[in-house]
């Protein structure tokens, strides 16, 4: 059935809206070509979404023409702004933005692991209000819209909402309702970090030329993100991804339901990491979280850069021999998913992946072809640290606009 006047106009102002925003400001002319509408139809959306408030004159296309076919419209980006939180273990990184997703201002505290759990949500939320401040994103109009959180553990699909994970702090799963306590009217979200990361690298990293491919997670944990035919998985309880669980060779124990320990995760987490650094007599960190394991990647990478060649016959270097174990364990996790899904493209993430780089992506992939009979391209993260955080954003911003472009009476 064809449809009816107003959900044509709300196609058509979606779609006009979804193109300023993809491609910047552009004339009525432009919008004509590109949407293929006529010139009465542009007209009359150009006229209702420029009534609403949601996009205005920003400039002219060029000197040479003048008047109202020259006009370039634009999206009003400080309609509304977003947050993005990256919820860690440590602390919390926070940015925010105006709805195109411009970065006005960022914020990070450090939680000490010891801090108890009402003055932990405290110090997140008042950095969140510093930065929304800083960005001038405190007023009526133009104020917080949504906002976007990352965080390790589990994700309930059904009520979004973080589930109770062992080892990690309680503050986490009373950081939503305090925000929405502290910031009535916004609307808050909450994915796992492996995902929002997948997400980030679909968008903007190193993904981009991938429907399907796998994010294997590599920091103080370790996890995956799936994204089939475009579409991120997660699973009937959330858990997708959850490789820390898996079974695999080289452990001395099974995990169990509540200690992933025996797992994936005792092959490559932060500690395993460490552990296999200081066996092969490379300096190590006394804590063994993700920043100090990627630390110890980073600089065996470095010496391998600085005149040891990975891959080659006679390994000698500690720092290169380190690598090459590493490397013979995260293809251990990697080819059980590829054995599964097939995804073509493994993308290395977290604190490890990222300083691992194109070194360790190279290792893995040279071990994946050697196990599996499925053509697999392994790469490094190409948005390193920042990918929850832009992930969040993403996610915010997807949402915010889908409320805020959609006409009365079509959505919200």
């Amino acid at each position: 059935m064809p449809a009816s006047p107003s959900t044509a106009r709300a196609i058509n102002d979606r779609l006009a809206l979804r193109l300023l925003q993809q491609e910047g400001p552009l004339t009525a002319g432009q919008l004509k070509q590109l949407t293929g509408l006529s010139r009465p139809t542009v007209a009359d959306l150009v006229d209702r979404l420029t009534a609403s408030g949601l996009i205005t004159v920003v400039g002219e296309s060029g000197a040479r023409r003048r008047g109202p076919n020259a006009r370039l419209y634009g999206i009003v980006a400080d309609r509304a702004h977003l947050a993005a939180l990256d919820v860690r273990t440590g602390g919390v990184l926070v940015l925010v933005s105006d709805l195109l997703g411009r970065v006005l201002a960022e914020a990070s505290v450090p939680i000490g692991g010891d801090t108890r759990t009402g003055p932990a949500v405290e110090q997140a939320v008042a950095a969140v209000e510093r930065a929304l401040q800083e960005a001038g994103a405190t007023g009526a109009r133009g104020g917080l819209h949504t906002v976007g959180i990352g965080a390790p553990g589990l994700v309930d699909p059904a009520t979004g909402d973080l589930r109770d994970s062992a080892g990690l702090p309680a503050w986490h799963r009373s950081l939503v309702a305090a925000l929405q306590d502290r910031l009535p009217g916004t609307r808050v979200t909450v994915e796992n970090e492996t995902n929002l990361a997948a997400l980030a690298e679909q968008r903007e990293g190193a993904a981009r030329d991938r429907d399907t491919f796998v994010l294997l997670w590599l920091g103080h944990g370790v996890g995956a993100a799936v994204v089939l035919d475009g579409t991120l998985r997660r699973g009937a309880s959330g858990g997708t991804g959850e490789i820390g669980f898996l079974p695999v060779p080289g452990t001395d124990a099974l995990p169990a339901a509540g200690d992933c320990g025996g797992g994936f995760h005792s092959l490559a987490g932060a500690a395993a990491i460490l552990a296999l650094a200081a066996r092969h007599a490379l300096p190590v960190p006394s804590a063994p979280d993700g920043t100090g394991a990627a630390d110890v990647v980073r600089a065996a990478v470095a010496e391998v850069a600085g005149g040891h060649r990975a891959g080659a016959a006679a390994v000698a270097a500690p720092g290169e021999r380190f690598l090459h174990a590493l490397a013979d364990r995260v293809a251990v996790g990697a080819a059980s998913v590829v054995a599964v899904l097939d995804p073509g493209c493994v993308v290395l993430g977290g604190e490890v992946g990222q300083a691992g780089g194109a070194v360790l992506a190279g290792l893995v992939e040279e071990r994946l072809r050697r196990m599996s009979p499925l053509l697999t391209e392994v790469r490094a993260s190409g948005l390193g640290g920042t990918a929850v955080l832009r992930g969040a954003l993403l996610t915010a911003r997807e949402r915010a606009q889908d409320e805020l472009f959609a006409p009365p009476g079509h959505g919200g």
